[in-house]
């Protein structure tokens, strides 16, 4: 999916465009999404792609809803990111190339053990009927 950044801005709410767009991020414990515990599809916010499953859902404790993987391993994309002084994995939208989160490797153990920390704003929820 290709849209130019002018199409983007005309489509997105400018607080979801910032952070999914120009790859920002939302202040910890502030997102909708951070305390949902309804079953459902998480998707993106930007192109309704589908990104992950509520049953991935973990409470991690770092103020960002958090799942131990992805729902394909097509959902996701990953790009080395060395911004503020610090080297991480970004996950962007495999569909539409939204800025989601980052990828990190202390997520449960019993699971994945990665932990994919992801901005509420870059997503939404649809739940099961």
């Amino acid at each position: 999916m290709k849209k130019t950044n002018d199409q983007w801005k005309q489509v997105l709410d400018p607080e979801v465009y910032r952070v999914t767009r120009e790859k920002g991020t939302e202040s910890p414990f502030s997102g909708e999404l951070l305390h949902n515990n309804k079953t459902g599809v998480y998707t993106c916010s930007n192109c309704n792609a589908e990104l992950f499953l509520s049953n991935a859902k973990f409470d991690s404790g770092c103020g960002w809803p958090s799942f131990y993987q992805p729902t394909t391993a097509n959902s996701v994309e990953y790009h080395k990111d060395i911004s503020l002084g610090m080297s991480r994995t970004e996950i962007t939208c495999k569909n539409c190339g939204a800025h989601l989160g980052h990828v990190f490797p202390d997520g449960p153990q019993d699971k994945t053990g990665k932990r994919y920390c992801v901005n509420s704003l870059s997503l939404q929820f649809t739940e099961n009927k």
